[in-house]
């Protein structure tokens, strides 16, 4: 009777087990909790496992996800008397993914936690449920998760089940092992990491040998890891990360090797680092694909071509962007005053196009020159200079005064460069275009963001090549209307009307300076502002003195005009040096305005999503009009920030008004090299990121996805 009974109670327990572990299917994965063993016996430690078995294609993430994903969780619900501990990680395989590595699973993987039941543990039968989450990824990323339950007896003695048993013995022997016949050591040299293996007795060959970091901000997922074998000892070689987190004084991971280490699949390190390290070099391409890669966009990496076409579309829309418009005014002049033929107005064009794209593949020269040289720059970085910001307040200023009639260009040169200038009208048309670029460069338009971040990580050659892109996409609505008469047609035939639009066109260069006024203020301070305003009226007077005298007036009005240039250099002859001398004041932080907003630090971030709170940051510049538009009519509206309050979301504003690395590194981080930037961290997710221009829906569906 007694083994009839032990029978029917394994009978029972194998047909409950096999009831209650019914696997749930998501989109990608098929997910359910097994056990190693058909029942729960009081005082002693039982293994289940979370079963994953994803779609041919997909790939869940280890405990490190390495360059971008998240590590699956398990949340327990247990009864009293059942504690569960942690995940045991299998060892993960690399993972390239274009230019980025991730470190995790395909096919199908076991999860292992170890249950401990307590010996007074009562009832006949256990409900053991978990909540899973996981990343999913192929060419796209999906956060999938699921519900599970367990039911298994609670009886004095228990079987192996007969169907999952042997798997979750296979699992385990693939957990790293603490490696006993090697002796190991870790030495920092520069940006990398030197782990050096040396047998306890007889070499032993270990095949193919890779390391997996078990946290991130240690070791470049995406770099290459070189081994050295000297006589029996063993050297890897790992490149440190290029955005480092926390402190480095350990080396602790899984050493996976295909021959096996000490009759095991991995085993485990956690060693000293000696020496010191610095940060490494992120692998070409792989900055730029952090923020479409799969696990951070669910999106996939951009492509060459893909990011030329994102490049044009982003020049077209460029010309709508606010920082534009003083540019377009004075274009749109040029086609109302033109006389010539068809021939010589498509020439103009041409000319007008090549200064464009000349210029942007310059700027782009220059950046990567600078970007080599150690400057963590990006897009729009010359106006991070207060010497730039005064030069084209002063440059506008002069154009503005030219179209409103103080002066006239022929008659302020002297007559021989006023003669080869009318000789040579396309060198106005190219420098047209240098100009056109260098006020449209503060700009972001949409499109943009991921071209640039994508051109900026790659080599040379692909950079240069997607700014020229770029280019011919903002010259392209000059180009049409300078090839296709019909269009200019519509246009009123030139007359004295286009004297008053001349003067009209003024203001907004008028309104540039203004704002160039006031970035300069955010970069140094009232009295740099106050000095360049004084500089423009000695400039004025000088102009305006100039001009009379060529005129016909006395000889004293030269000598006056003289004087006007001497005082506008004086003027601003203390803030020149103070700037070139690097001993100009400290920049006013956007954050430090009175509101909701704090000024971003990575430290500051980390916390907060450290505490389970969502963040958005506003990655923004004064010299951005973009991002002072999207402030106004978005960000800092009542209804928006009572969206932000209402899901309890804390506010960073990242100020990239003068040259900042650790915002340059963050931003280089999401694949972004230029501004406008809207970020919003999700706590256990990918962060997301927004449109260059906002709207209120923008940040209503944003919010919806917490």
């Amino acid at each position: 009777m007694r083994r009839l009974l032990r029978l029917f109670i394994a009978a029972s327990a194998a047909l409950c087990a096999a009831a209650a572990a019914a696997p749930v299917r998501t989109a990608h994965v098929e997910a359910e909790l097994v056990a190693a063993q058909t029942a729960i016996v009081p005082g002693s430690v039982s293994t289940v496992a979370l079963r994953l078995k994803m779609d041919p294609g997909w790939h869940t993430y280890w405990l490190n996800p390495g360059d971008s994903g998240l590590p699956t969780t398990i949340a327990w619900k247990l009864p009293a008397g059942l504690t569960a501990g942690p995940i045991l990680w299998p060892a993960p395989r690399a993972l390239p993914v274009g230019p980025l590595v991730n470190y995790g699973y395909e096919n199908e993987v076991f999860l292992l936690t170890e249950v401990s039941a307590a010996q007074t543990l009562a009832g006949s039968a256990a409900s053991i449920a978990a909540r899973a989450d996981w990343l999913v990824c192929r060419e796209i990323c999906i956060p999938e998760g699921a519900d599970l339950a367990l039911q298994l007896p609670v009886v004095p003695s228990a079987a192996p089940d007969a169907r999952w048993s042997g798997a979750i013995a296979s699992a385990r022997a693939l957990l790293p092992q603490p490696l006993a016949g090697w002796s190991v050591s870790a030495a920092g040299q520069g940006a990398e990491v030197r782990l050096t293996l040396q047998p306890r007795g007889a070499a032993a060959e270990l095949g193919e040998v890779h390391f997996f970091p078990y946290s991130e901000g240690k070791i470049e997922a995406a770099g290459p890891q070189t081994i050295l074998r000297a006589d029996s000892a063993l050297t890897l070689t790992l490149p440190v990360a290029s955005q480092r987190v926390g402190e480095f004084n350990r080396v602790a991971g899984v050493l996976t090797a295909s021959r096996g280490i000490d009759g095991h699949a991995a085993a485990s390190i956690d060693v000293p680092l000696s020496g010191t390290v610095i940060a490494g070099a992120r692998p070409a391409g792989a900055a730029a694909a952090l923020a479409l890669a799969p696990g951070a966009q669910g999106q996939p990496s951009l492509s060459l071509g893909l990011a030329l076409l994102f490049a044009f579309v982003g020049g077209v829309l460029l010309n709508l962007m606010p920082c534009v418009f003083p540019v377009l005014s004075l274009k749109v002049l040029g086609f109302a005053s033109h006389g010539g033929g068809t021939a010589g107005m498509r020439a103009h064009g041409l000319v007008f196009a090549g200064g464009v794209v000349a210029s942007f593949v310059l700027l782009a020269a220059l950046l990567i020159g600078l970007r080599e040289a150690g400057q963590q720059l990006g897009w729009g970085f010359q106006l991070q200079s207060p010497a730039i910001i005064v030069g084209l307040a002063v440059l506008f200023f002069v154009l503005a005064l030219n179209l409103s009639g103080v002066f006239e260009l022929g008659r302020l040169l002297p007559s021989s460069l006023a003669g080869w200038t009318a000789r040579n009208s396309y060198a106005n048309d190219a420098l047209s275009g240098v100009l056109a670029v260098l006020v449209a460069s503060p700009c972001s338009a949409p499109f943009m963001g991921a071209a640039l971040g994508y051109a900026l990580g790659e080599n040379s050659v692909s950079t240069l090549t997607v700014f020229a892109a770029l280019g011919v996409g903002m010259a392209l609505p000059y180009l049409l209307l300078a090839f296709f008469p019909a269009w200019r047609n519509r246009l009123p035939k030139p007359g004295p009307w286009m004297l008053r639009l001349r003067q009209v066109l003024a203001f907004p260069l008028y309104g540039t300076v203004i704002w160039l006024a006031w970035v300069l203020s955010m970069q140094l301070d009232g009295d740099a502002v106050a000095r360049l305003l004084a500089t423009l009226l000695a400039i004025a007077f000088a102009l305006w003195a100039w001009q009379a005298m060529r005129e016909g007036g006395a000889r004293r009005w030269g000598a006056a005009a003289l004087g006007g240039l001497l005082a506008a250099a004086l003027i601003g002859w203390p803030v020149a040096v103070a700037v070139v001398a690097g001993n100009a004041p400290a920049p006013k932080a956007l954050a430090a305005e009175n509101g909701p907003w704090q000024a971003f630090t990575p430290e500051r971030l980390g916390e907060l999503t450290a505490s389970g709170r969502a963040v958005f940051v506003d990655f923004t510049a004064a010299w951005c009009v973009t991002c002072q538009v999207n402030k106004r009519l978005v960000l800092n509206t009542d209804s928006v920030q009572r969206a932000f309050a209402q899901s309890n979301v804390a506010l960073l504003r990242a100020d990239w008004t003068r040259r900042d690395p650790v915002i340059g590194q963050a931003l280089a981080a999401l694949g972004r090299n230029g501004i406008p930037v809207y970020v919003l961290y999700r706590p256990g997710r990918e962060p997301l990121l927004l449109p260059e221009v906002l709207q209120k829906s923008t940040i209503a569906d944003a919010l919806a996805t917490l």
